[in-house]
């Protein structure tokens, strides 16, 4: 019997990288690309390399016995939806074509080792295909044995550079004793510095608007911070902090700090030294962390629909068809809540650029809940969205759009705001007039409504009023909104429905 395969839109990417071997496992479906599998092997493939670049038999077996884990799953999918790529650690090696032919044999696929350029372009593309892409941006990817630093704007990278330095390679070099001292940290930065040099100016000169982290070790502080109460956002006080923190310990092997997943927890000091001299050198005011890298990069060139889109709009027509949302009824939310957000635009100094992506989003996001059931759909959504990735939103928007989905009907509570720190005015200002939207378009069809609108005096008190009678005529409008000021009020938020 031949080989049968009926998901024909499953695709596998394999990264034989320098620290851990990975293996992503993704469908397309519903107009965008879901992951149904992650297998992820600690290898410290770089850790084999000698002063000659020769990669040791126990460091190729390690990969091997890894491979052959990845194999197995392999064999459910078609050939052409398979990709396996090799970074730093086997560029570098002079036998690498002896571990690549056996890992071939054990596969039964092709590995392609891509050049540092084109890791990094690659990078590059993951990142802007998974997160929130605007403006110019630089993307800074720590591997085992080399950094890819990226600027690009859009889906184009513009200057792309691969340097020599990785957390495996840099724990080898300068903290193979362990020690956890001010000595090892300072020949880590500094020998990361000297690399940097080179790109230096050419990196500042062309600028960017946003800085994103697509490594472990990004991820990782991120962890530490989050554990600690702070924002999520990195900074160099902060690395220097946190690097103050890692030398109250003795050595590596003692190393505890609350966040730290002891998976990182060997390769993390060298990392953060090679991050604190690329905050130094290329003079980094903060960083966020990316929702892709390699092998979101690579699963995306593989699929042609996703070569040229835009990412938010993609990320909506996802959840709109999988959930099976009323596309004009959410239209209608989007224009209402727009709508609204312009007459109280000057008043409450909003940013339309920023917020009507995220109006828009809430707007056809917030009865995906209705799949599960209708009595609690706005917490069926919230849920779905807090638990599901988001491509082309940042963390804190998709926290902001969260937030609104939950508030947007029914009894509303301060909860509602916890975790938005610099964002919590915002949000309960857009929350005031996403739950106005979603009643006047209660009835679900076009060109009901009257011309409206909504004023503001002192102490954020809107006064909300329709032309001639048109409210007197419609009693359960009338109704909702004035249930609506009673909600608003228990919030200590004053709104007046004008007869």
């Amino acid at each position: 019997m031949g080989q049968d395969f009926p998901q024909s839109n499953v695709f596998a990417v394999i990264d034989l990288g320098s620290n851990s071997f990975h293996m992503l496992i993704a469908k397309h479906m519903a107009g965008g690309i879901h992951t149904i599998g992650r297998v992820k092997r600690k290898v410290r493939l770089a850790a084999g390399l000698n002063e000659k670049n020769v990669l040791s038999v126990e460091a190729m077996e390690r990969g091997w016995e890894c491979l052959a884990l990845f194999a197995e799953r392999l064999q459910d999918i078609p050939a052409q939806n398979i990709s396996i790529v090799a970074t730093a650690t086997l560029r570098l090696a002079t036998n690498s074509d002896h571990f690549k032919s056996e890992a071939e044999r054990i596969l039964g696929h092709k590995i392609n080792v891509i050049s540092g350029e084109l890791e990094a372009k690659t990078i590059y593309k993951g990142v802007a295909h998974t997160s929130a892409c605007q403006g110019r941006q630089l993307v800074i990817d720590i591997g085992g044995a080399s950094t890819e630093v990226v600027i690009g704007q859009g889906f184009s990278a513009e200057l792309y550079k691969s340097l020599d330095m990785g957390c495996v390679t840099f724990l080898e070099k300068y903290f193979c004793d362990g020690t956890l001292s001010k000595n090892n940290f300072n020949k880590a930065i500094s020998a990361a510095a000297i690399e940097i040099a080179p790109i230096q100016s050419q990196y500042i000169d062309m600028g960017w608007e946003l800085a994103i982290g697509a490594s472990g070790t990004i991820q990782a502080i991120q962890e530490i911070l989050a554990a600690s109460g702070e924002s999520e956002v990195l900074t160099l006080e902060r690395l220097l902090a946190i690097q103050k923190q890692t030398m109250q310990y003795a050595s590596i092997a003692q190393l505890q700090l609350p966040g730290l997943s002891e998976e990182r927890r060997l390769v993390f000091v060298s990392g953060l030294a090679i991050l604190i001299a690329l905050f130094r050198s290329l003079e980094i005011q903060q960083m966020g962390l990316a929702g892709g890298a390699l092998r979101e990069g690579v699963l995306y060139s593989m699929i042609s629909d996703f070569q040229n889109t835009d990412i938010r709009n993609r990320t909506l027509d996802g959840f709109t068809e999988r959930y099976h949302v009323d596309k004009r009824q959410a239209q209608r939310v989007t224009e209402l809540s727009v709508k609204l957000a312009k007459q109280l635009a000057q008043s409450w100094q909003l940013d339309m650029a920023y917020i009507t992506p995220i109006l828009t989003a809430v707007a056809h996001l917030h009865e995906i809940g209705l799949v599960v059931d209708y009595k609690q759909y706005h917490q069926h959504s919230a849920y779905i969205l807090n638990n599901t990735g988001m491509p082309g939103f940042s963390k804190t928007e998709k926290q902001l759009i969260v937030a609104l989905t939950l508030g947007h009907r029914a009894d509303l509570s301060s909860k509602l705001f916890t975790g938005l720190g610099s964002q919590t005015l915002l949000a309960t200002r857009l929350i005031r007039l996403t739950r106005l939207a979603v009643i006047l378009s209660m009835r679900r069809k076009d060109d009901v409504l009257a011309d409206f609108a909504v004023t503001m005096d002192k102490a954020d008190h809107l006064h909300f009023s329709f032309a001639g009678q048109w409210l007197s005529e419609h009693p359960l409008m009338l109704s909702e909104l004035e249930q609506e000021a009673t909600y608003q009020h228990r919030m200590s938020w004053q709104l007046t429905i004008e007869r």
